[in-house]
């Protein structure tokens, strides 16, 4: 596969070590700030061109890699439909459900794949307790939670636009734990209410939440705690737990640290206790997840079948992000 880069900030440095490791080829990128895209371009051995408009309609390029801030995704998204070029974009899909439902159709209508880059599906712990939930093995599911309690410094948000709702579309849940959000509704099912609560630059100098709590009441009945957060030092790994009539499993960062599960018969899980996470740096998360996700858009492309995280499956923990800051502002339930 050959790629295209529009923006060439920290996570496509990690983007390009998962394409060196494939086999993928970087032909092309671009920046906004030119000295930042022409070392990245020197570093991958790729070309640097002048605009997005030009990475889009590359004509040596099977796909777009969307490396930008989520206020940037229809404008090259657009183009790509036009000229019949699937694209990837950065979590989240937009920083609203208005862009996001327009991207999805938009991509539709074309006939090209629209992905949203969410590796932690692809994480061994995750991919063992999709099949693990699918066999019944944790029985009737009673609650399902997410904490993301992480750190991030001062100088993280010196740049104005971070933790901004113009460009961000908020702070450590939809920028921080949108992950996490993927993961449950991977895993659980959808989200039925929510109700939220925040604290708007509790540490830092930004415009949205550094602390946020929400309850879930998912469609199957469970229910559930999400907590996000930018602003307990020095950042703890983030955990998802999972709890059943049989039984409860937990995820702690990429790993899968705990399966307690009465009279468990099926393969071994997948027990460890080395987990990687971007609790206090962004960047100390492993590269493998990446590599899986990039395979299988791929294979979505040279089939056309449907990528694990496609643009609906973005829309989705979207929706539910926004759901809980609209409870939050109004200090009532949500129903989604």
């Amino acid at each position: 596969m050959r790629v295209g880069i529009i923006g060439t900030g920290a996570i496509s440095n990690m983007h390009a070590r998962a394409y060196k490791n494939i086999g993928f080829e970087i032909v092309c990128c671009t920046d906004v700030y030119e000295p930042a895209g022409r070392a990245f371009a020197e570093r991958n051995h790729c070309e640097f061109l002048p605009s997005y408009e030009d990475v889009c309609r590359h004509p040596g390029i099977d796909y777009v890699d969307l490396c930008t801030f989520p206020d940037f995704r229809m404008q090259p998204l657009e183009i790509c439909a036009s000229v019949k070029r699937h694209i990837q974009v950065q979590k989240p899909l937009s920083t609203n459900l208005e862009t996001a439902r327009k991207m999805v159709d938009t991509a539709k209508a074309a006939g090209i794949q629209l992905g949203v880059v969410s590796q932690h599906r692809f994480d061994d712990s995750t991919l063992f307790l999709a099949k693990a939930l699918q066999d019944g093995r944790l029985g009737k599911i009673l609650q399902a939670d997410a904490y993301v309690k992480w750190y991030r410094s001062a100088e993280y948000y010196s740049r104005p636009i971070k933790g901004s709702w113009a460009t961000e579309g908020g702070g450590a849940l939809i920028n921080q734990a949108v992950h996490q959000v993927d993961v449950l509704l991977y895993l659980v099912g959808a989200v039925k209410e929510v109700f939220g609560m925040w604290q708007l630059g509790a540490l830092h100098k930004i415009e949205s939440e550094d602390v946020v709590t929400a309850m879930l009441r998912y469609a199957n009945g469970a229910q559930g705690v999400l907590q996000a957060s930018t602003a307990f030092w020095p950042g703890y790994s983030e955990r998802i737990e999972i709890h059943g009539t049989k039984g409860t499993a937990v995820i702690t960062g990429d790993k899968l640290t705990a399966w307690d599960v009465k009279d468990d018969e099926g393969d071994p899980a997948p027990v460890e206790s080395l987990v990687m996470s971007g609790s206090s740096d962004p960047m100390a998360i492993p590269v493998t997840p990446l590599e899986r996700q990039f395979t299988n858009f791929a294979e979505a492309i040279r089939t056309g079948g449907k990528p694990l995280v496609s643009g609906e499956e973005g829309y989705r923990a979207l929706e539910l992000v926004l759901s809980v800051y609209r409870s939050c502002r109004e200090g009532q339930k949500v129903t989604l």
